[in-house]
């Protein structure tokens, strides 16, 4: 498996998960015993199968966010470089821009440069899930082995685990968009997992953007469609 196919899975099974159509169990709030979401929900399960439950407890946080419903509908990966592009060209359009390149977004692009988009929006993705220090060493564990029992090759497996590893750097994360495109796909990421009435959270995604060198007004236009895409 790589890295854009295991992207599809982690969109899609974050959404299932927080519809309840995934096939992780349901269970009382964690927070009234003082676990963490992921550990209780494995509680109830005995610890047997993960299923969703690791990869949307990545993406989601101990008030329940997720990616939105439209993303996943739509075709994971892929409509989230639709969103993209939507923001990106329109944000285009009102700075005036004559005769202005298509974006190329991870949804136009063929299989290598594809490749290294859906490796930076993880990358995003990953650092946006540990903006609120809920990813500690037991949940890196599990979603080591979700990871696994989803296909991925060693390769691969060993590159998340050492993002899961590494302390929380905005800097870094930024590092890895090498077109503006990539910089507004892994924004658009980042914004869709944090939850912005966290201040940590808050505090990584102001960072992010300072980071990635993103115009204000794109970053309204990728606020505005995340907001759509959620809906």
């Amino acid at each position: 498996m790589n890295t854009r196919n295991l992207m599809d899975q982690l969109l899609k099974a974050g959404n299932d998960l927080f519809n309840n159509t995934g096939s992780a169990p349901q269970q009382a709030n964690p927070q009234s015993t003082g676990q963490s979401p992921l550990n209780g929900m494995l509680a109830g399960a005995g610890g047997g199968a993960l299923a969703a439950g690791a990869l949307g407890l990545l993406l989601g946080s101990k008030k329940g966010r997720k990616i939105g419903t439209k993303v996943a509908t739509y075709g994971g990966l892929a409509a989230l470089g639709v969103v993209a592009y939507k923001a990106y060209d329109n944000w285009q359009k009102n700075q005036g821009v004559a005769n202005a390149t298509p974006p190329q977004t991870v949804d136009r692009l063929p299989a290598p440069e594809a490749e290294q988009h859906s490796r930076a929006i993880l990358l995003a993705i990953i650092g946006a899930a540990k903006a609120d220090g809920h990813v500690d060493d037991r949940e890196r564990e599990l979603i080591d082995q979700e990871i696994a029992r989803l296909g991925a090759d060693t390769a691969l497996q060993r590159w998340f685990d050492e993002q899961l590893r590494q302390p929380l750097d905005p800097v870094r994360v930024a590092a890895a968009a090498s077109t503006p495109e990539m910089a507004a796909e892994m924004y658009l990421a980042s914004v869709l997992v944090v939850d912005e009435e966290s201040f940590m959270e808050r505090a990584y995604l102001q960072e992010l953007v300072k980071q990635l060198k993103l115009d204000p007004a794109l970053v309204s236009e990728l606020d505005a469609q995340a907001r759509a895409a959620a809906g």
